[in-house]
């Protein structure tokens, strides 16, 4: 005979469907995950619930959603109503995050909770049941999580400070014609670091001593042929290409590569730290020079103090700070003398600025043409516009390999077809969508698909009205991607936007290897 319902003794009732979300950082890892859920599963028990799905971020910080692949997608199957659980499950409010912005931990929770999902704490000291002294504590919680993460990049900044000024390197390449050294705390040498390579012992440091004889001549070259032949940067560039010498990545130099060679002090022997900074997984920012740290003499130089410091005379002289209208004056003076002006003439001028300067001070030289009065009777904008987004396309290749090898992923690139192959695995284009207007006004781009190369994803970045910024990316996986032409506009419905995102952090963390675990 069935017990009626009302006789049925708790024990007897079905259990609760459970998801339970566990992360655990790289910067901070005082709770494993497996800790994380002894927690959870003995939670779970006392309050009859069957954990039917666990969603892990390993070695994610909890300062953004960017990048923690498991939240961002459990947050996505409950609003699609993909779940099977009827509530969610966490160590405690920091495993949830450690936003700077605590109303953004607090908005994520609550899609949940409008979506019928509660969210229980399982480590912490008050019951997440709505009430206001449960509110009270979450506020709380949410404000030190945050501010832990403050604290501890403060003190890790400080830390790196002080070891920068003692003459020891933090983080980063050595640079072309360097290497990195590892020493013991007294000092003592003991084997050079290689490209990826990191020191195992806390207590080890790492200095910068001159690399292969053949790449420090290089460098010596550069200088003298920078200095003493008024070769520019693409110029120097080319050259090197030329003779097949790669850098320090095994890839092709271009401009800014050998820019950074020219101008970074390390060459003399000076250990610089903090020329820029992102910290908290804030907006990436130049720093000015009286904020940078600095160690004279901190390691042996290979470039002379007298060759350096003519380099950088050259370059502050190029870099001079014109006006507007003295720029617009050297226009009119070209045009005076030629009776035409274009890219070719701005740049075989003395004693003035490049056509990229003309280019990124006024928008484009068609723009520039105008304000002096010149008309070249063609519409120059469509050239102009194409021509800058052929120059940014291997910026941004080149910028995303870069920071793909940086995390430890084996990436390599058809030169022909620019293809890019991560771990072996999978494809990746990227194609970049210029900004247009419609006869409306309304904004438009066209992402073209490369159906031949079939990628497995596309990474389609979209330029913002000055065709030169980045407005946002769009990850297109091939799976879901039937079309070889889309049309977009400033909303495209979630079939579409519900690949967009606002940096590239999503994408590197699909991307970044994981250890995993060997079952016994």
């Amino acid at each position: 005979m069935n017990t009626p319902a009302a006789a049925q003794s708790p024990g007897d009732q079905p259990p609760i469907r459970a998801a339970a979300y566990v992360r655990m950082s790289t910067e901070h890892q005082q709770y494993s995950t497996s800790n994380q859920m002894d927690v959870i599963r003995e939670y779970a028990t006392r309050r009859n619930m069957e954990i039917v799905v666990v969603y892990s971020d390993e070695g994610k910080s909890g300062l953004s959603i960017q990048g923690r692949a498991s939240l961002s997608g459990m947050i996505a199957d409950v609003e699609n109503k993909r779940t099977n659980f009827s509530c969610i499950l966490v160590y405690d409010v920091s495993r949830w995050g450690r936003f700077q912005d605590a109303d953004e931990s607090a908005y994520y929770e609550y899609l949940c909770k409008r979506a019928g999902i509660a969210v229980h704490y399982c480590a912490e000291q008050f019951e997440n049941d709505g009430s206001n002294i449960s509110s009270i504590f979450k506020s709380v919680k949410r404000g030190m999580a945050g501010e832990y993460s403050r604290e501890l990049s403060a003190k890790v900044f400080r830390g790196a400070c002080r070891l920068i000024q003692l003459g020891f390197k933090q983080g980063g390449t050595a640079g072309f014609g360097l290497r990195r050294m590892l020493v013991d705390h007294t000092g003592q040498k003991k084997g050079m670091l290689k490209m990826g390579e990191h020191k195992s012992i806390q207590t080890d440091r790492v200095i910068l001593v001159p690399g292969p004889d053949e790449e420090v001549e290089i460098v010596r070259w550069v200088y003298e042929t920078f200095v003493k032949e008024d070769k520019n940067e693409w110029e120097i560039a080319k050259l090197l290409n030329e003779r097949g010498i790669l850098t320090d990545f095994a890839r092709a130099w271009t401009r800014g590569t050998v820019h950074e060679v020219l101008t970074n002090e390390k060459y003399l022997g000076h250990n610089v730290y903090h020329r820029t900074s992102c910290k908290l997984k804030q907006k990436h920012v130049e720093n000015p020079p009286d904020k940078w740290i600095r160690a004279n003499n901190a390691f042996v130089g290979i470039i002379d103090a007298t060759l350096f410091l003519a380099a950088q005379g050259i370059i502050l002289t190029r870099s001079r700070k014109w006006s507007d209208e003295e720029m617009l004056e050297k226009l009119r003076g070209i045009l005076t003398q030629h009776g035409r002006i274009s890219g070719i003439l701005i740049d075989e001028a003395e004693d003035l600025p490049s056509s990229s300067a003309f280019r990124n001070r006024f928008g484009s030289l068609v723009s520039a043409y105008r304000l002096i009065g010149y008309d070249p009777e063609i519409d120059y904008s469509f050239i102009e516009i194409n021509r800058q987004i052929r120059k940014k396309h291997p910026e941004i290749i080149a910028e995303v390999l870069e920071k793909l090898r940086q995390m430890g992923s084996s990436v390599s690139i058809d030169e022909k077809t620019d293809l890019i192959f991560v771990n072996e695995e999978w494809t990746v284009s990227i194609v970049l969508c210029r900004y247009q207007q419609s006869e409306a006004g309304t904004a438009r781009w066209v992402i073209r698909l490369d159906e031949g190369l079939k990628p497995d994803i596309t990474i389609a970045v979209r330029l913002d009205e000055t065709n030169v910024g980045i407005r946002d990316y769009y990850l297109l996986p091939a799976l879901d991607m039937s079309w070889g032409k889309l049309r977009m506009g400033e909303e495209n419905g979630v079939y579409l936007d519900a690949y967009q995102f606002e940096t590239l952090d999503y994408f590197y963390g699909m991307a970044e290897r994981c250890r995993v675990e060997e079952a016994a």
